[in-house]
């Protein structure tokens, strides 16, 4: 079985991120788990990540969700292209949409059935490997169309529908 890069799943609940090491240990390379958001960014900044596991509440007590939202806010600002999961025992429809349209790729009920929340990471993980952003295609497509023209940037230019000054700036941007 291929085993899909590195997870980070955040959890104050040690037993959960137990439960995850071994439900997840033949699906990913490399299992990271944190027990407190605060290292979220610190850890995304020095390892690479291929997707987040998100608990919504860390605080004893509170369970509206709002503190997985705004770390799902940071990581999206920080780590833009990384897919975050979001993961809770207090569901419901609004805060699902919630997180949803602050960006997140998906969400999971505790208790999960383990079947189905391996099916969503995986699911998450191949749609992201499908989407290519515009810069992508469009660096691609540059590059295409100056190997085309055997490097002459003037017809690259031309053949693109944008002056040479334009494709040098588009060049040097990426």
């Amino acid at each position: 079985m291929n085993k899909s890069g590195t997870i980070l799943i955040v959890d104050d609940n040690t037993s959960i991120l137990t439960a995850m090491r071994y439900l997840l240990d033949d699906t990913f390379e490399r299992i990271l788990t944190l027990s407190q958001p605060d290292g979220i960014l610190k850890t995304m900044a020095q390892e690479e990540i291929d997707i987040v596991l998100l608990d919504m509440n860390f605080t004893l007590g509170v369970n509206s969700g709002q503190e997985g939202l705004f770390w799902l806010r940071a990581i999206r600002k920080q780590h833009p292209q990384t897919p975050v999961v979001l993961l809770t025992a207090y569901a419901d429809i609004s805060l699902a949409v919630k997180g949803l349209k602050s960006g997140a790729a998906d969400f999971i009920t505790k208790p999960w059935d383990n079947d189905e929340l391996v099916r969503k990471l995986k699911d998450v993980l191949d749609m992201q490997n499908e989407i290519v952003s515009l810069d992508e295609m469009e660096r691609e497509h540059i590059r295409r169309t100056i190997d085309r023209c055997h490097g002459n940037l003037t017809q690259a230019a031309e053949l693109l529908g944008i002056t040479r000054q334009t494709l040098y700036n588009k060049m040097r941007r990426l």
